[in-house]
């Protein structure tokens, strides 16, 4: 039986899978035809019912997720103020202090220069008296160096131990490097193997940051999760290709961060530490690639809708 174990870059280290709760997704779609008492008895419902069961699972799954072993929290304060993350931390009996716990710094509060006062009520929800890294969601365009400033002041003041950023180019970080008191330390982007990113994530190694991977399994397209290759892993291996794609991941120096509030995935999805690919194995989840982007490029993005 293989030991969990962090993965390390200098002299630093870091725990090898996080896990991404998101926010708590309260509204459903609510259809045009709805009118008159129809929405109203909707919006009630959502009110009173919909969205505290909601709001109960979500703080379960979190708490499980902690119970399990997850260690490394991802947070955003896009997703909220952190409240209910705290009630999880609590309800799960594992200390505060033994996570690693993350959160972000929103595209609107980087427009709207609210960097503190975000991070402080964030920091308020959370019921905790620092974050272990604070990163920037996006790199919005003629806000982020400051944005970064602002970062490195709350870092100054002890409310956060790590900084880091997201979604940044080689050009990005370039841009960082010349105006900054701290160089990141970890950087999130979206890798997977039908978008391996391997000179980005050169790139950043050569820089000493270590990388987060998030859409780690690229949401589960088609093109990669009917692919023989991963059948024939899954038989070999005796485990199922998201363990096998998240154990690709960590055998590369790479965080995945795992967002989900399924149970049995979270159970699932931890399950890592008792195998290891072999290096033609990793070599062929290597070869996927097809340079797929799913998500946003930061370079030809609104990142008023992010």
């Amino acid at each position: 039986m293989m030991r969990q174990q962090d993965i390390h870059i200098g002299d630093k280290s870091f725990p090898p899978i996080g896990f991404g709760p998101g926010g708590v997704g309260y509204t459903p779609k609510i259809k045009k035809q709805h009118k008159g008492i129809e929405l109203f008895c909707f919006k009630v419902y959502n009110k009173l019912y919909l969205k505290p069961q909601q709001e109960r699972e979500y703080v379960e799954a979190c708490s499980y997720a902690f119970r399990t072993g997850y260690r490394l929290l991802d947070y955003s304060s896009a997703y909220g103020n952190g409240n209910l993350i705290g009630k999880a931390i609590r309800k799960s009996g594992v200390s505060s202090d033994t996570l690693f716990i993350t959160t972000r710094v929103s595209n609107r509060a980087q427009r709207e220069h609210r960097v503190r006062d975000e991070f402080m009520n964030c920091l308020k929800g959370l019921n905790v008296g620092y974050v272990d890294l604070l990163q920037f969601h996006w790199p919005v365009t003629g806000y982020y160096l400051d944005t970064w400033r602002e970062m490195e002041k709350l870092y100054e003041d002890g409310l956060v131990k790590h900084l880091g950023v997201a979604n940044c180019h080689p050009h990005h970080l370039e841009e960082i490097f010349k105006i900054c008191k701290y160089r990141p330390e970890i950087g999130q982007f979206e890798i997977h193997p039908l978008f391996t990113q391997k000179s980005l994530i050169e790139y950043y190694k050569q820089q000493s940051i270590m990388v987060e991977a998030y859409t780690p399994i690229a949401r589960y397209d088609d093109r990669l999760v009917r692919l023989p290759l991963l059948k024939r892993l899954e038989e070999k291996y005796n485990k199922n290709f998201v363990q096998i794609i998240l154990r690709w991941h960590i055998q590369n120096g790479v965080i995945p961060l795992i967002r989900s509030c399924n149970k049995a995935h979270l159970h699932s999805n931890f399950q890592l530490f008792d195998f290891q690919l072999e290096d033609d194995d990793m070599k062929a989840i290597d070869d996927l690639n097809i340079n797929s982007r799913l998500r946003y490029d930061p370079d030809n993005c609104d990142f008023s809708i992010l």
